[in-house]
This record gives structure tokens, sequence and C-alpha cells, in this order.
């Protein structure tokens, strides 16, 4: 069973160009509609049993709750990270889920919403999380209407006493400036009562999580929302939200505010987004990136604390960009950046904010080998218009780095006029990391500069 979470149509936190990675980006809403199996449900479940939770920070950090941020393309057999919100949220049978879905398009605005089959709004998409999370043993999880057909309910006292007796909360996928919109007031970006009662469930011990769009809300300061990576680069950013999913555009008031110890994207691998996210952290100063992948989890403890703590959970991972040492600016051929720090992080490894310290368990030394070359790399954050492009294109390149004797690799953008080099160099304090002693999996400590010629 490899199903996708609902489809979101509009979706910024999936932003698509009109060109081949639309149907690529997305996945038919009406096979969703369906429960999972028994016997599927069951091998979830059971996987779900046999893996050892990922390790908990000390008791004192539960008071400030914990973040579950996915990359979108979450799937519905996906029992590590649907089992790891519930267990947070109380363990099953005690678990209660509200769940948010204001980024979809309102039951108005969906000319299907009276087919359950085929529907793909704010209420469906509530219906199948819901379900979703009650099959992976949640005692309780209801669909919370606030949406742009319900945004008096918002401030409603009866719908934060509902809020009020949740232990944990979702927010699906869709248009992240949906839910600015819905919980936000205005321009003053002041909490609605709904938001602020989730405010202060996660400062209790709640666990907020989010998939797609649902992560991104959770952002700070100069929260994404839109872009793709070679005009973001030729371009810069720009403060706002904009019609053209091209143009790399960001709110400087952010999201919700429940992580600001670095700039938030999603869905990056398979959008080769990691181009857009380097160029926004420098325009607007930023010294860390979150880059997450699809169908996996950064898990956030005691965020906004000095003892913030994060964790990889899922089947791919997360890039970590550091520009504390970096230096970018405009010469004659365009925008470059120079000295910073790619890592990718993949299940179970963990990075603390405050001291940089990243920890590998369960993760060996791999060592390179001589007959491998890296392989020439001309579309490194995978152009939506080129069709022939490879998604997880740049970390592509970074493994291979990793698993030969070379000491750099250089891979280009598809787009010219000006065309981008990517570096990736070895320092010494490189270290390439596997678990089954074959694969370069975790990678820390890689040089990453970017010039235009």
């Amino acid at each position: 069973m490899t199903r996708t979470s609902p489809t979101h149509r509009g979706a910024i936190g999936a932003h698509a160009s009109p060109t081949h990675r639309r149907t690529f980006r997305t996945s038919a809403f009406p096979t969703h509609r369906r429960a999972l199996g028994a016997a599927c449900l069951a091998a979830a479940l059971a996987v779900l049993a046999a893996s050892p939770a990922p390790a908990d920070t000390p008791s004192a950090h539960r008071d400030r709750g914990s973040l579950v941020l996915v990359g979108g393309g979450l799937k519905d057999d996906n029992a590590q990270v649907y089992g790891e919100i519930v267990r947070r949220a109380g363990g099953p049978g005690r678990a209660r889920i509200g769940i948010l879905t204001a980024a979809s398009i309102p039951a108005a605005q969906d000319p299907d919403a009276d087919d359950p089959e085929r529907c793909s709004n704010s209420e469906c998409n509530g219906a199948y999380y819901a379900d979703l999370f009650r099959r992976y043993g949640a005692d309780d999880a209801e669909w919370i209407p606030v949406d742009l057909d319900h945004l008096a309910n918002a401030d409603s006292d009866e719908v934060v006493a509902r809020i009020n007796s949740m232990s944990g909360f979702f927010f699906g996928g869709g248009d992240q400036y949906r839910y600015v919109t819905s919980l936000l007031h205005g321009e003053r970006h002041t909490d609605s009562k709904v938001l602020a009662a989730i405010r202060a469930k996660l400062a209790a011990g709640a666990v907020v999580a989010g998939s797609s769009a649902g992560a991104q809300i959770a952002s700070g300061p100069d929260m994404l929302t839109g872009g793709d990576s070679y005009p973001a680069l030729r371009d810069g950013s720009r403060p706002g939200y904009f019609e053209d999913p091209s143009v790399l555009g960001y709110l400087p008031g952010g999201g919700f505010g429940f992580l600001r110890s670095g700039l938030l994207d999603t869905h990056t691998g398979t959008n080769g987004r990691e181009g857009r996210s380097l160029r926004l952290a420098a325009d607007t100063g930023h010294h860390t990136v979150y880059a997450l992948d699809e169908n996996t989890a950064l898990i956030v403890d005691a965020p906004g604390s000095r003892r913030e703590h994060l964790t990889v959970l899922g089947t791919q991972g997360v890039g970590l960009l550091r520009l504390s040492g970096a230096h970018a600016g405009v010469g004659p051929a365009g925008w470059h950046l120079h000295g910073a720090r790619y890592d990718y992080l993949t299940t179970g490894d963990t990075y603390t904010p405050r001291t940089g310290e990243v920890t590998t368990p369960g993760k060996e030394p791999l060592a390179p080998s001589p007959t491998v070359p890296v392989p020439a790399n001309t579309d490194v954050f995978y152009s939506p218009h080129n069709s022939r492009g490879t998604p997880y294109s740049l970390r592509g390149t970074a493994r291979a780095l990793a698993a030969s004797t070379q000491r750099t690799a250089t891979a280009t953008t598809y787009e010219s006029g000006p065309r981008f080099t990517v570096t990736l160099s070895e320092p010494r304090r490189f270290r390439a990391l596997s678990a089954d002693g074959t694969t370069a999996e975790t990678l820390l400590g890689l040089r990453l500069d970017i010039d235009a010629g």
C-alpha cells in the first residue's frame, strides 16, 4: 500500500509548474477515500509495534510539547509517522486529535463536494485524516470546523472548548496562506482564539503535527510562499504571495511561529527546492534551513526553548543547510553563495540547534570506493522544464561524491542565462555514514558553493 495523503488543489506547499511535474507532485484524491484494508492496516501496525520509537529527550522537554513536521507526500501506510503522532498525543486508546484542514479549498469552492469519492475540500479531507488517525489507534479524532467557509469559528468559544479537550493536532496540506487568512487576524498577525488555544496546548505538552503546507505554517519569520530554484537563484526573493508559482515569495511576518530556529521548506528533493531555500536564507539573514523530504518527519522536542532537540523519522531525510559561515553576493555573472554547509540527516539522526551537534545512532562511517565515479549532473535542482529530470538530484550527487574517492564534484542547473554551478567538496570534517555498510545515507559537513557563469 503506497497511497499518498489527499491532493489539495491550488497547493502552495506543493506548488506545481504548468509542466510535467504537475502530475508528479500530486496524486489522485478519490483513491484515498477508500478505507485501509484490514490486512494492510494490520501489517502497518505490526511494523509500528516492532519498530522502536525515537528516543525521548529528557522528561523536562515534554512540558513544552512537540512538533511532528512532514515534508509532504505522507503515505497512509506510514505507520512510523502516524504512530509517532498518536504516541505523543497520549498513545493508542488515549490520544484525542484535532484535524485542521483550512489550507484546503472550502466545500463551497469544490465542484465535487457532494461526491465522497471525488471531493477534495477541507471538510472531506478532515474526515479522511480523522478516520486514518482512528485506524492508527487514536481514541478520538475529529475535524475542527475552521476554514474559509467558517471564518467566525476561529474565534468561537465552543470550538475552543473542543480544542481544549484534545491532546494533539494535525494540520493538513494545501495552501498555507489559507491558514494565515483563517487562523490569524489580518495585518495584525495576531492569534485567533482557536490558534491561541492550540498554542497553549503545545506549551502544556501537546503534539502539533502537519504535512506539506501544514508543516510550512509552523514557520517563524519569512515563511516561504512559493518559488522554483532557478528563478530564485537568478532573481532573488520578494515579500508577499504571488500567483506565479515560480516567484520566490515569503511572508516576513511568518506563519504560526512554532519553529523559529531555522527556515522550513517541504517537498524538497522531489521538487528540487534546495536552491530556493538557500537563496531565501541568504536574502533574509537566516543561518539554518530545514529542508524536509516527502514521507519523512522532523520531530521537534521543546520547540522554542534552549532545550530544542530535533529527530528525523521516515523513509527519506532532511537536508540541514547552514549559512553561518557563508557569504553571498551578486557579481558580474550573477548571484553567488560561498561556504555554505550541507548535511543530510536520515531516520534516527538528531540535531540540537543551540550547540549545532548532530548524532547518528546506529550508523557507521562508510569507506569510499575508488572505482565509483561521480556521474555528471546537468539538472541539480530538478527543473520543472526538464521532462527527463531526476528528483533528489542534489542529494544524488552528494551521495555519489561520498561513495567515491573524489573530493569535489560539480553539478549545474538545467537552465542557462546564467547557468549556475553547484560545487560540493569534502573538507577534513566531512563524514558519510551508513546503517548497512554499503550505502551513503547520512552526510555531514559537505561544503556547498554556488556560482553563476
